[in-house]
């Protein structure tokens, strides 16, 4: 053979390598980049190889009772081995235990697809460790992605304490059913000495911090989640740390609404994000953005170049909320377009002496929101993250380090249907200034703004109505 024909040849293999690689979705996301108040760059999609296999290639089994563990592993290691490709789970229920992602590799649920995270506490703790491993994970991994239409259930009624204040009398009998532990006078229930499982700490206070995510990427560049149901996590279902070209598109994520820490999607320190379509009904705060506490956060630099468009956010702390942590910055974001409904605030900037940092270029526009039980949008500068059980602690004299700065936030054309108060902020000078509210109209029904004196929010154009005006 020629050297002609050689190379003829080696670009033939090539051109094929590159066929065999597709991007692991077909929209166009540059359409949502139209128009935008602030220049973000576009989010680059992970490439999944055409390569397909099923989990019951692997010995995998739908059963709702053979555990799966070991099928996922086998099946991922040979994908890996193999440059990647799709790792299909169809139409069951597959029991199992954490999974570990890798590069290049698409976790494709079938419709009536359902991964269920097993009780069992022992599989999420490796010998030695002193939290348990997310159910989901990839660490340092490129070109990874979740899709389809099934459902990932964290099971994390095993994993949450319960407060009696939060559960009917009907619910708080189902928790004991299970077994488990009541404490303090009778308002708080951990799942620890449960009848049909064992503990993974001496204490219940202990085994709580062992209490994990459900999907959890770590210093990962082009993820992708669509698509998929992700339902019940022990804690935050879905959360991103110092990752880059990340894209949530279409995902249903949902728990009772009283799930401790069950936030729907955490993003931190993370990078040219898009979160795009999802219905979030959760425990705790809807879509949070988050940048670490003091110097570590300020290593790990800012959440930066992020786009949230066209989401439902049902219950929730917050719809949307920046902190509490964010000594790393928050940098060019843009809000638009979104719906929350039920949530106890809608737009949420919290944070604290010690954990705070500086927003940049926060674009915030085209809100509808009804029924916000507290405060349509609220700056808080004391919040203090307690454990379930824990008593607030005394709030501290403000430091020179890592303050809570809220500036340079642009809030326009917000409609709120029914809100105990529009607008509340407090803060030291300092803390909240050069905020501005435009064309926006709010229904209270408690009072209009409650705003600290140290605090700078400039109105424009924005109405504040009541019952009987």
């Amino acid at each position: 053979m020629n050297r002609i024909s050689m190379k003829i040849k080696k670009l033939l293999m090539i051109s094929l390598a590159l066929f065999c690689m597709i991007p692991a979705v077909a929209e166009d996301y540059i359409r949502y980049h139209h128009d935008l108040p602030v220049a973000l760059p576009p989010v680059t999609q992970p490439v999944i190889p055409l390569r397909k296999v099923s989990i019951t290639d692997y010995g995998g089994k739908g059963d709702g009772i053979t555990l799966n563990t070991g099928a996922f592993e086998q099946a991922i290691r040979a994908l890996e081995k193999e440059g990647g490709g799709r790792l299909i789970v169809p139409e069951g229920i597959f029991l199992t235990g954490p999974i570990v992602l890798k590069g290049g590799i698409d976790l494709h649920l079938e419709r009536n697809a359902v991964i269920v995270f097993s009780p069992d506490k022992a599989l999420a703790v490796k010998d030695g460790a002193k939290k348990a491993s997310a159910l989901i994970t990839a660490n340092k991994q490129h070109h990874i992605s979740i899709t389809g239409e099934g459902t990932l259930d964290g099971n994390g009624e095993w994993w949450r304490p319960v407060k009696r204040s939060k559960v009917s009398d009907v619910e708080w009998k189902q928790y004991l059913s299970m077994g488990g532990t009541v404490t303090d006078q009778g308002s708080l229930w951990y799942p620890f000495q449960l009848k049909h499982y064992g503990n993974i700490a001496s204490t219940p206070e202990a085994q709580e911090k062992y209490r994990n995510h459900l999907i959890r990427f770590t210093d990962c560049d082009r993820v992708l989640v669509q698509g998929v149901t992700i339902m019940n996590s022990p804690k935050f279902h879905l959360t991103t740390q110092r990752c880059t070209n990340v894209t949530i598109d279409g995902t249903t994520i949902r728990c009772p609404w009283n799930a401790q820490n069950g936030d729907g999607i955490d993003i931190g320190n993370s990078r040219n994000v898009l979160i795009v379509g999802n219905t979030i009904d959760c425990g705790d705060d809807g879509i949070c953005m988050k940048g670490g506490a003091g110097k570590t956060g300020q290593e790990y630099g800012p959440c930066e170049n992020i786009l949230i468009e066209d989401n439902t956010v049902y219950h929730a702390h917050g719809g949307f909320v920046i902190g509490s942590e964010f000594s790393g910055g928050m940098k060019k974001i843009v809000v638009r377009n979104n719906t929350f409904m039920g949530t106890d605030t809608g737009l949420r900037f919290k944070s604290a002496t010690g954990k705070g940092g500086k927003t940049e270029g926060i674009y915030i526009s085209h809100i509808q929101m009804i029924d916000i039980k507290d405060a349509a949008i609220v700056f808080e500068t004391t919040y203090q993250d307690r454990p379930a059980g824990a008593k607030a602690k005394a709030v501290q004299a403000a430091q020179n380090e890592f303050v809570p700065e809220f500036q340079d936030i642009h809030i326009s054309d917000i409609i709120c249907r029914g809100t105990k108060t529009g607008i509340e902020a407090h803060g030291e000078k300092g803390m909240v200034h050069h905020i501005s509210i435009q064309h926006s109209t709010f229904f209270y029904t408690d009072k209009p703004m409650d705003i600290g004196k140290d605090c700078e929010i400039s109105l424009q154009d924005v109405q504040f109505k009541t019952f009987h005006q």
